[in-house]
């Protein structure tokens, strides 16, 4: 049998990536895509929202226990955390019934190791990767958040080209581009086009040679312009360098956690999105997301946050067996969770 396409999809925290896997999913233009989530966090919250986001089946996904969810468009959705090669194995076993994987990274995560997976023996006889998708923040990067300042940014690489104190968070954004077969734009419609264009023309010259910058809102992007790049990325992957060829294995920041938070209270949201920014001047937090209890509100409210932005809107309503707890993951460097509690709480 043929082998199964894999559009990995990387980018940093909040850059955008699980609504343009939403979008994806509702618009697949009769596209069978199983969907691999590799969540950071202690608990699978893009999982969960991908498994709530209309398309999928009910009464599957109240079901925590199930690995690889079906979804009511005929697609599927797999949380993998540690568990890749098995879940990829199952899958392989079903490729008659699919079309396309989708797998959104973590946002810590370098895509290169993970494509170098897909020379397994147990996975590349029936999976290559089609292609790899960055998606960037253009609100973040214009506000020089994660890579400094652009101007400043951009100066010092021009004086010196081996720069010896570069960040891991810098290292990791110039992975993800350097993997790139297409870099997306995302939140563009919250910029002036001074600052828009001024940021695609500073991604466009830092992306790998013929590698296009496309703006994208929302997420919503036509399904073409994403899949069938037919790049067999695993192939050719010394023509994709990284930070860290010349490492035998590469681990996280250490000082870079994620605290998860469940607590049995209620939230106003503009009080507690005023708390957490509050919070953020205090500690090194990246990015905050998570499902809020609103004192009396049926519905669940969903909380997405990096810097000092924070999205909120209501997805559906408590279930009636199902605690109405606030339950919240904190991703950063070095935090304290405990401080973090209490200052909740407070």
């Amino acid at each position: 049998m043929h082998k199964i396409p894999v559009t990995v999809v990387t980018g940093f925290l909040g850059s955008g990536k699980t609504t343009l896997v939403r979008h994806l999913l509702k618009n697949n233009q009769g596209r069978r895509i199983a969907v691999l989530v590799n969540e950071f966090g202690e608990v699978g919250i893009d999982g969960e929202l991908l498994r709530s986001c209309q398309v999928c089946d009910a009464e599957d996904a109240s079901n925590p226990s199930v690995n690889i969810v079906e979804l009511a468009n005929g697609c599927l959705c797999c949380t993998v955390q540690e568990e890749f090669l098995p879940t990829m194995q199952e899958l392989l076993q079903r490729r008659g019934e699919i079309d396309c994987i989708l797998i959104e990274t973590s946002g810590l995560a370098l895509p290169k190791p993970l494509v170098q997976a897909f020379r397994w023996p147990e996975i590349r006889t029936g999976a290559t990767v089609d292609g790899v998708i960055t998606v960037v923040d253009g609100v973040a990067l214009a506000q020089g958040q994660m890579v400094g300042d652009l101007e400043a940014l951009e100066a010092q690489r021009q004086a010196d080209d081996s720069l010896d104190h570069e960040t891991p968070l810098e290292e990791l954004f110039e992975d993800q581009l350097a993997c790139a077969d297409l870099v997306l734009l995302t939140k563009t419609d919250g910029m002036a086009e001074e600052s828009r264009d001024r940021v695609q023309q500073w991604l466009q010259q830092q992306a790998p040679a013929g590698v296009k910058v496309v703006p994208c809102h929302h997420g919503q992007i036509d399904p073409q312009v994403l899949l069938g790049f037919n790049a067999a990325v695993e192939d050719h992957l010394a023509q994709r360098p990284s930070h860290h060829d010349h490492e035998e294995d590469h681990d996280h920041d250490d000082d870079i956690n994620s605290v998860y938070l469940e607590l049995n209270q209620t939230f106003e949201p503009k009080a507690l999105v005023e708390r957490l920014q509050a919070l953020g001047h205090q500690q090194d937090i990246y990015r905050i997301k998570g499902f809020v209890a609103v004192p009396h509100k049926a519905m669940r409210l969903v909380l997405q946050g990096v810097g000092q932005r924070f999205d909120h809107f209501y997805d559906r309503p408590w279930q009636p067996t199902e605690p109405r707890q606030t339950r919240l993951v904190f991703i950063g460097h070095s935090l304290d969770g405990d401080a973090l509690a209490q200052a909740l709480q407070s």
